[in-house]
């Protein structure tokens, strides 16, 4: 499969999946309830709303929401140019794979700051289910939206599943924040490059560049003739 089309095809899979369910969620499931996955009780369902960064953390009330929108649009601008570079370098298709979940985790949660605000009516405990394209308007201006957070498994003592070991009598949540499918996909792709592609940032091993101005003929310093 070509670079190429990996990454296009990451994004567009990523982008598929999270923007559905965001939407599923927004429409679907009552603001601020629980709903277990298959009837785990460590695995949920919890729609909230947050207006800052990933896993349900705030940042700088208004002015800070349209800097870190802003700040995202710029990023993944950058990396798409970051990507241009590894796919004309050959780099490993695993590394380019990695980058392509960060690229689409990120612009999964900047088009909830940019459109979700305009098209869907508010969420809260007054009005659990939201409508798409309400009659007075959204709920919003643009880049003003709240990315949509779903995914929760609290895992508190007690209730954890049989393969995850007790740690003492005290009861604690082991995880607490609620995220989504782009944040899942930011996380993995980071994790990934940091556990297997260190090398991309530490310059790996490459071959020796033989100076332009070498001659044909001309022998490099440690080759001989022969090679």
């Amino acid at each position: 499969m070509k670079r190429s089309t990996i990454v296009i095809l990451t994004i567009l899979i990523v982008l598929l999946i999270d923007q559905c369910l965001k939407f599923y969620v927004k429409l679907n499931v009552p603001f601020g309830q629980d709903i277990s996955i298959l009837g785990l009780s460590w695995a949920k369902i919890h729609f909230v709303e947050n207006k800052g960064m990933a896993f349900g953390f705030s940042f700088g009330g208004e002015s800070g929401k349209y800097f870190l929108s802003i700040f995202r649009i710029i990023m993944v601008g950058f990396l798409f140019y970051l990507m241009k570079g590894l796919i004309k370098g050959k780099e490993s298709k695993g590394l380019i794979f990695c980058f392509s979940l960060i690229i689409a985790g990120a612009i999964g949660n900047i088009i909830d700051s940019m459109f979700y605000g305009l098209i869907f009516s508010a969420s809260n405990i007054h009005n659990p289910y939201a409508t798409i394209f309400p009659d007075g308007g959204g709920y919003a201006p643009f880049l003003q939206g709240k990315v949509v957070d779903m995914l929760y498994f609290p895992m508190v003592d007690g209730v954890w599943p049989s393969w995850v070991p007790k740690l003492g009598n005290r009861s604690f949540t082991f995880f607490s924040p609620v995220f989504n499918i782009a944040d899942a996909a930011i996380s993995t792709g980071v994790i990934s490059i940091l556990l297997f592609f260190r090398k991309f940032f530490i310059g790996g091993d490459k071959p020796a560049e033989i100076d332009a101005s070498s001659k044909k003929g001309d022998i490099v310093p440690g080759i001989t003739e022969e090679e």
